[in-house]
């Protein structure tokens, strides 16, 4: 079954591992057309395409103060708008890359904006104030909310005019939006008030309803019931959660059906640079793909074709085919969008879960980067041992790890 020297050729993947270029990870920030090494083959980052930021308020009650009532003043107001972090179709921020796109969020911006997953109908609608005229106030919280779409930073080559070769960072698959927002802030604000304009203080004087019969109206100190332009605003915004961590998710359909795929003819070790261990298919369905060496006892679960081959701004898109269980690459269905998920083999299906996006290093080198169609992860391993798993990280593996050389055999 040995790969013949055309196909090598035309894929432009097998050749000696000597060739490849040095291992180093790229010191700079990511940026689309800058330029990375292999050792980001098995990376991707986030770069921030739009932002916007508005003032919101989550938190507010309507309140009169009379001339006995001044003072201190501990006022639980009612849920205004929730507002939860989310990047992209998941909701749960997990992983090195959602991390990564928020940390760009507050960096480009220059705020502090919450990087966790965390709600604002989660904090405390208590405000204590000192009130030390009378009227009717705007008892609030709020915040800025901070929304935009992000784009992925894949690297890969690129043939330049000159017909040379170089690694470039490159928008690969996987776009979205984000919202988050910055740290509470409370207050009271009353009609007359002068308040700088389109901050959070104005968002709440404007929700005073300063013009209607209520807001002009002798009112008991303590709580004034909400005007129906209260009622109207007040918009309770639920997350969205699922399980995908792209913004345009692809189809996976999970069907148990055997697929007719077109393979390669060559058959490859996806292998550690320089080292004796490559990807290794499991004997049982239920363990995963694991570093192992090859040997004669390897029973070609060690040996991969690509099949479904398609190529599209040069990065390849292909099933992984095991030539050793007939099971083709794939991440469980309920792992998708776990951190850290093993990489597995199951019967191949017309499922994006088993389809594979991978970047190569410029040619005569033989190192790639393996990425999951559905999740946008990258392939990688902990550490480099016999028996490691291999699994997906949102982000890759930042020292290199997660770049390996595809060998003909």
């Amino acid at each position: 079954m040995a790969v013949t020297a055309t196909a090598v050729a035309a894929m432009s993947l097998a050749v000696s591992p000597a060739a490849a270029t040095p291992t180093t990870t790229t010191a700079q920030t990511p940026a689309p057309g800058g330029t990375c090494t292999a050792a980001d083959l098995g990376t991707r980052h986030p770069y921030i395409k739009t932002t916007e930021v508005s003032p919101t308020i989550t938190h507010f009650k309507g309140w009169y103060v009379t001339e006995g009532t001044t003072g201190n003043q501990t006022v639980s107001t009612s849920t205004q708008t929730t507002i939860s972090v989310s990047v992209g179709l998941n909701g749960n921020v997990e992983g090195g890359f959602a991390v990564e796109t928020l940390g760009k969020v507050g960096a480009s911006l220059g705020l502090n904006v919450k990087v966790d997953y965390s709600s604002t109908s989660t904090e405390s609608n208590a405000v204590t104030w000192n009130f030390n005229q009378p009227g009717y106030y705007g008892v609030y919280k709020g915040t800025k909310k901070v929304t935009g779409t992000y784009g992925s930073l894949n690297c890969n080559r690129v043939q330049q005019g000159d017909g040379s070769w170089a690694l470039k960072w490159n928008e690969g698959p996987g776009s979205g939006s984000f919202t988050t927002y910055t740290t509470l802030e409370e207050g009271a604000v009353r009609c007359q008030d002068k308040v700088p304009s389109g901050s959070i203080m104005a968002k709440a004087q404007e929700l005073l309803d300063c013009g209607s019969a209520a807001a002009k109206a002798e009112h008991p100190a303590g709580a004034v019931a909400p005007t129906a332009k209260q009622k109207r605003d007040r918009l309770v915004q639920r997350p969205a959660l699922t399980s995908s961590t792209f913004a345009e998710q692809p189809e996976a359909t999970g069907r148990s059906v055997r697929a007719a795929l077109n393979c390669e003819s060559g058959a490859y070790k996806i292998a550690v640079p320089g080292q004796p261990l490559s990807w290794g298919a499991p004997l049982l369905a239920a363990d995963g793909v694991r570093l192992r060496p090859s040997s004669i006892f390897s029973a070609h679960l060690d040996n991969w074709r690509l099949c479904n081959v398609t190529e599209n701004h040069g990065v390849l898109e292909a099933s992984l085919w095991n030539w050793g269980n007939g099971g083709c690459a794939t991440l469980a269905a309920e792992n998708a969008a776990t951190e850290r998920a093993v990489l597995q083999t199951a019967p191949c299906t017309e499922d994006d879960l088993q389809r594979f996006y991978i970047y190569r290093d410029v040619p005569g080198s033989s190192k790639i980067g393996v990425q999951n169609k559905y999740t946008g992860s990258m392939m990688g391993h902990d550490r480099y041992a016999d028996g490691e798993f291999i699994r997906q990280y949102s982000s890759g593996r930042q020292d290199g790890t997660g770049t390996y050389t595809l060998i003909g055999v």
